[in-house]
């Protein structure tokens, strides 16, 4: 396995679809009129680069000893129905110690004109 720390991976557009988001919403309690909910931000932007990270022979990310250990978000602004988002995310750490590798995974989204929306922080723990 090699550390993977500071890897980039390729950018990737979304479109935030309105029957998505509705069946998001729904599936979390919310009401689908009120727009994009937060949380859908595991959607749009890690949902969308992390199997980047997990397809990454190099990474070696090993299911069978994968947690995910911690997940926050950072809102500049919510994306609305019908906008095209652009995520890319980047290995930020790639650390090992006692048998457990730390894999520190961001994220960041941005709008057609490059405006911030959205930053991802995921901390993946696998057990060596």
């Amino acid at each position: 396995m090699a550390a993977v720390a500071g890897r980039t991976y390729p950018a990737v557009r979304f479109e935030i679809e309105s029957k998505r988001v509705a069946d998001f919403a729904r599936a979390i309690g919310a009401d689908p009129s009120d727009g994009v909910p937060p949380t859908f931000a595991a959607v749009y932007s890690l949902g969308v680069t992390a199997p980047q990270l997990f397809g990454d022979d190099e990474a070696a990310v090993d299911f069978a000893r994968l947690l995910h250990a911690e997940q926050e978000f950072q809102w500049w602004r919510q994306p609305r129905v019908g906008e095209t988002v652009t995520s890319q995310a980047r290995v930020a750490s790639d650390t090992s110690r006692r048998g457990m590798r730390l894999v520190s995974f961001e994220t960041d989204t941005s709008d057609e004109q490059g405006s911030p929306v959205c930053r991802s922080r995921a901390l993946f723990v696998i057990r060596l």
